[in-house]
């Protein structure tokens, strides 16, 4: 009999081990993320919501098309988290020091959404102002009648009869990589 309570309680000193082994891991891990949050939130030389911040970068497509770039300009200063930028590219700066550049690449759903065919019109030309040639390809702002919201279409196809427009952005539907330099935050 004592045997068997000698047996017990060394698994029962064992599964105490164990158990301390998984909690010291579990402790380890959850200090961890908090200083690499703390770091982030609270260190005062990297950007975070609510700061403004100039930034010089370069925007590419998947097949290494540029579609926009104001490096050799002035830089481009906004505040984060006020929604003057793409969603996916406010994300990549925060966290950003001053002098870092970093490469992301944002899918769509960060960006300019997917691409919405319900969004392209075909249109009877008598709806358009008698003085209007419009031109395919050629790029127009509109008032939407809906909510007086004004809209940037492509028109896409033109006819003696019809005009086909698209309303989605122009990048709508891709991914976009941006090549970004953080040059200066002002804190809130």
């Amino acid at each position: 009999m004592k045997k068997s309570e000698k047996i017990k309680g060394k698994e029962a000193a064992a599964a105490r081990k164990k158990l301390q082994v998984r909690y010291g891991i579990l402790l380890a891990v959850v200090i961890i993320i908090v200083a690499v949050l703390g770091f982030v939130m609270f260190n005062p030389s990297v950007a975070k919501t609510g700061d403004t911040v100039s930034v010089y970068y370069t925007g590419t497509l998947d097949d290494g098309t540029v579609f926009d770039t104001n490096v050799n300009t002035s830089p481009l200063s906004f505040t984060l988290g006020n929604g003057m930028t793409i969603q996916g590219f406010e994300e990549a700066i925060t966290g950003m020091a001053v002098n870092d550049t970093k490469t992301v690449k944002i899918p769509p759903e960060k960006a300019y959404g997917s691409y919405n065919r319900s969004l392209v019109h075909v249109l009877n030309r008598s709806a358009l102002p008698a003085n209007m040639t419009p031109v395919a390809g050629q790029y127009y702002s509109i008032r939407r009648t809906t909510d007086s919201a004004v809209s940037v279409i492509k028109i896409i196809n033109v006819t003696p009869t019809t005009i086909t427009w698209d309303e989605n952005h122009e990048l709508a539907g891709k991914n976009l990589t941006f090549t970004i330099r953080l040059v200066s935050i002002n804190k809130k």
